[in-house]
C-alpha cells in the first residue's frame, strides 16, 4: 500500500524547508494543505514558498486557483485524492504539508457528516456580523460550542458564521459532528507534526511578518482591495491591513495587531492537532527521526 506522509504544523515553524529535504530523500512530490497558498492573488500574506524555496521539487495546490474561484475542504478533499491517485502512480511516498488540519482531515479521514446549509440562516448571521460586529458572533460560538471555539481560527468570519449555522440549525454543538469512523482511503497516512520552543516559534512569526511588510504586504493588500469581502480573505495577514487602510487605525497598531494575530492563530494550530492525538511529534531538523517513523509504519 502506498504511504501519505503528512508533516504538519503552526504557521512559521518550519515545513517547508525540511519537507524539501525529505522529498529529496524520498525522490518525491509536496502536496500543500494551505487553505490559503492555493490562491494566485495571496503571496506575501500567506508567506508562500519561492521558487529558491521549492528547490525543484515540485509543489502541487500552490498558485492552483483564483480568490474568485472558492476552494472549501469537501473540493481540497475531491481534487486533492484525485491528485493523489496520479502521484501514486509513480511514488510509493507522497509528502502533504500544511497547517489546515481540516484538509488533512478530509484527504486522511474524509469529512465531517454535516447538517445541510441553511442560506437563509446564514444571510440572517452574515447581517449580524456586518451589524453588530464578530465580537458578539464569537462570543455567542463559546456559548454553543466552547470545544470547537478553543481551536476554531476565530479571527475568520467564515468558520464563525458556518459553526453558527451548524449549532442553531441543528440544536447540537458544531464540534459533536466531527467524524467518528474514518473513511477507508487507498494509502496509509503516518501523521507527523512540529513543533519548537514557543519563544522560538513567536520569534520567527514576527521576524516573519517584518519580512512580509519589507517585502510589500501593505501593497499586495492593496491591491485586493476589491476582492475584500471573499471569504479567502477573512483571514490573519490580510484582516489586520484592511482597517489600517482604511484609516481606522496606524501602521504601528497594524503591525501589533498582525504579530498578536498570528501568534495566536499558530497556537490554535498547535492545539488543533495535539487534539487530533494521532500525531508522532517531531522538532524541525529531525529529518532522520521521521524517516525512521516511515519505514517503522511499514507493513
Amino acid at each position: 500500500m502506498k504511504t501519505l506522509l503528512v508533516v504538519a504544523g503552526p504557521t512559521a515553524v518550519g515545513k517547508t524547508t525540511l519537507c524539501v529535504r525529505l522529498a529529496k530523500r524520498l525522490q518525491t512530490d509536496i502536496v500543500s494543505a494551505d487553505s490559503r497558498q492555493l490562491y494566485r492573488e495571496l503571496t506575501i500574506g500567506t508567506a508562500k514558498p519561492t521558487e529558491a524555496e521549492m528547490d525543484g521539487i515540485p509543489h502541487h495546490f500552490i498558485n492552483s486557483h483564483s480568490i474568485t474561484d472558492a476552494v472549501n475542504a469537501g473540493r481540497y478533499e475531491r481534487e486533492c485524492l484525485a491528485l493523489l491517485d496520479d502521484l501514486f502512480r509513480k511514488n510509493e511516498v507522497v509528502i502533504l504539508s500544511g497547517g489546515t488540519g481540516l484538509y488533512i482531515n478530509a484527504v486522511c479521514f474524509g469529512l465531517d457528516d454535516m447538517p445541510p446549509a441553511n442560506s437563509a440562516l446564514r444571510e440572517q448571521l452574515r447581517l449580524r456580523w456586518q451589524t453588530e460586529g464578530l465580537d458578539t458572533l464569537r462570543a455567542e460560538l463559546w456559548q454553543l460550542d466552547p470545544q470547537y471555539a478553543r481551536t476554531a481560527d476565530l479571527q475568520n468570519p467564515v468558520r464563525v458564521l458556518r459553526a453558527l449555522e451548524v449549532c442553531l440549525t441543528s440544536g447540537q454543538p458544531f464540534s459533536s459532528f466531527r467524524r467518528q469512523q474514518t473513511v477507508e482511503r487507498p494509502f496509509r497516512s503516518v501523521l507527523v507534526a512540529l513543533d519548537r520552543p514557543r519563544a522560538e516559534l513567536y520569534a520567527r512569526i514576527d521576524s516573519r511578518m517584518d519580512a512580509m511588510l519589507a517585502g510589500g504586504l501593505v501593497e499586495e493588500v492593496r491591491s485586493l482591495l476589491p476582492y475584500r469581502q471573499l471569504s479567502a480573505l477573512q483571514t490573519v495577514g490580510y484582516q489586520e491591513v484592511f482597517p489600517y487602510l482604511d484609516g481606522a487605525y496606524g501602521y504601528d497598531e497594524m503591525v501589533r495587531l498582525l504579530k498578536r494575530n498570528s501568534r495566536r492563530y499558530a497556537k490554535r494550530q498547535l492545539t488543533w492537532f495535539h487534539n487530533q492525538g494521532d500525531y508522532h511529534w517531531f522538532g524541525p531538523e529531525d529529518d532522520d527521526g521521521i524517516l525512521a517513523l516511515l519505514i517503522k509504519a511499514q507493513p
